[in-house]
């Protein structure tokens, strides 16, 4: 930067000379220091016993505090004792040495390898080392058998619950998925991609896709006698589409040479917009809806039928659920109450109820067993947001919530919960097994959790860099085959995953 004036060029050389002796004087005052602490702590002039370390310490320049540097002396005398100490040991341990190897000697012993100091040394050595051994085991017993009881655990689980296949397509996260009531059986995801995909579950290829929204697909459910499908969006609607798929043949072993060399290259390493050669673009496409249900005023962030398929309902984030009748697509209920966002919405398997769940930390049941009287009933159980809240086969609510907990209720005394399971990460859209009624927990840090609804952990899917989600879980959902199941569950890492889970073995290990 130019500076004003001519002579301002000499001023500067002469302050620029005595900058650079001030910057010296700064290093000669540290190495004086440094050696001032040397001269301190030698052993060779160590100060007289009655010498007080403030006045060990006058003389010598140091912006450390008298506290702090007196802090410092009795740590490094406390250092030099214990070296002495060592030192002392050592002189007794020779001591002993040479007295042992005089016996020997004297006694007329010769120890293997003909160096008798050594063969003592080793008998020294020797039982110090089993002393210390059975020191170690008695301190460390409860810890070790803590590390050894997480690793079985870990292997019990990749036991009772492996990996199927994965389902790979999308373009963006995973919100839902679901699997067929009606053959053939197929597996349905809801993406931010703005489409809905259906898989066959044996081969992992996709089959279908349904590109009718404009807005974020937030959530699919298939109908429990007809091959249809709700979906519903951030564009404010649900959707009701028609599918037909056929399944592919089930496809040769794969090569094991091929198979391996595939597994070196980690899934993670795949850049963000890639997927797999059977991706949505090469797969039938619908995109004309049977019909629209549109009377949000906000995302539409789930959906599902009600027993028998010819009523839907909705929830939304303007706070409200809508009732609609699926051939007319008119609007029945309105379904309001909810102090916020509502975030999912479930429905009985066998009798016309209803629940809610909301950010406003509580649930809400809905009664339409009777046409004259639509009861409620609201249940403050949380304390944080309530992101799901599904019903068993049996007469209990599941919930789960941001506070990290999940709630099990008795639909005839819901006044408080049965059974709570306390996690270390929120708790996404939880599902129930219907046969076996096995909780599946999705979480947001990547881990899924069993429970019984006892609330008793079962197992824990396994986790890894090859194997597993890489983001948070968003939910999950299960497909039933008499003692063996399997178990779907997808993430914001824009894939979904299948697991074989042996029922029969996991209750057993219970």
């Amino acid at each position: 930067m130019p500076v004003e004036g001519g002579s301002g060029g000499g001023g500067g050389g002469g302050s620029g000379g005595s900058s650079a002796l001030a910057a010296r004087h700064p290093k000669q005052k540290r190495k004086a220091h440094s050696l001032s602490i040397r001269r301190t702590n030698s052993t060779e002039e160590r100060p007289p016993p009655g010498m007080l370390r403030g006045d060990m310490l006058e003389g010598q320049d140091s912006k450390l505090p008298l506290s702090l540097r007196n802090n410092l002396l009795d740590l490094f005398g406390q250092i030099e004792r214990e070296f002495e100490n060592l030192y002392i040991e050592n002189i007794e341990l020779r001591r002993e040495i040479d007295s042992l190897n005089e016996r020997l000697a004297g006694d007329g012993q010769a120890v293997e390898g003909g160096d008798p100091t050594k063969g003592a040394l080793k008998t020294k050595a020797s039982h110090s080392t089993s002393q210390l051994s059975q020191r170690l085991k008695t301190t460390y017993k409860a810890s070790t058998s803590k590390i050894v009881s997480s690793f079985k655990a870990t292997a019990g689980s990749r036991a009772l619950c492996q990996l199927l296949k994965e389902y790979v397509g999308h373009r963006d996260g995973i919100w839902d998925l679901s699997v067929t009531k009606t053959q053939p059986v197929v597996l349905g995801t809801a993406s931010a991609d703005h489409s809905a995909l259906l898989w066959s579950i044996e081969t992992g290829k996709c089959l279908l896709r349904y590109a009718g929204h404009a807005g974020s697909v937030n959530s699919i459910k298939f109908h429990p006698t007809e091959q249809m499908a709700l979906t519903a969006s951030g564009d404010q609607t649900a959707h009701i589409w028609r599918y037909m798929v056929q399944l592919p043949a089930p496809q040769p072993p794969p090569d094991v040479n091929a198979s391996q060399c595939e597994d070196d290259q980690d899934s993670s390493d795949r850049e963000e917009g890639e997927v797999d050669g059977e991706g949505p673009c090469e797969v039938p496409t619908v995109r004309v809806a049977t019909a629209t249900l549109k009377s949000h005023q906000g995302v539409v962030i789930a959906a599902d039928w009600l027993v028998g398929g010819r009523q839907a309902v909705t929830a939304s984030w303007d706070r409200a659920a809508n009732l609609y009748e699926v051939e007319t697509s008119e609007l029945v209920h309105t379904l309001t109450g909810h102090d916020q966002e509502l975030t999912h919405c479930c429905t009985h398997p066998t009798q016309r109820l209803v629940v809610t769940s909301s950010r406003d930390t509580t649930f809400r049941l809905w009664d339409f067993r009777d046409p004259s009287i639509h009861s409620v009933n609201v249940f403050q159980g949380h304390t944080d947001t309530v992101t799901s809240a599904v019903f068993t086969v049996g007469d209990n609510v599941v919930s789960g919530s941001d506070d990290r907990t999940v709630k099990v209720w008795d639909l005839k005394n819901m006044r408080s919960p049965i059974a709570t399971i306390r996690t270390d990460s929120a708790v996404n859209r939880i599902s129930v097994s219907a046969n076996q009624r096995i909780i599946a927990l999705p979480h947001d840090n990547r881990q899924v959790r069993l429970f019984d609804m006892s609330g008793v952990r079962l197992a824990r899917l396994p986790r890894s860099n090859r194997m597993g989600h890489r983001r948070m879980v968003c939910c999950t959902a299960w497909n039933e085959e008499n003692q063996s199941c399997n178990l779907f569950t997808c993430g914001f890492d824009r894939q979904a995953i299948g697991w074989n889970i042996n029922i029969a073995a996991l209750l057993q290990e219970k």
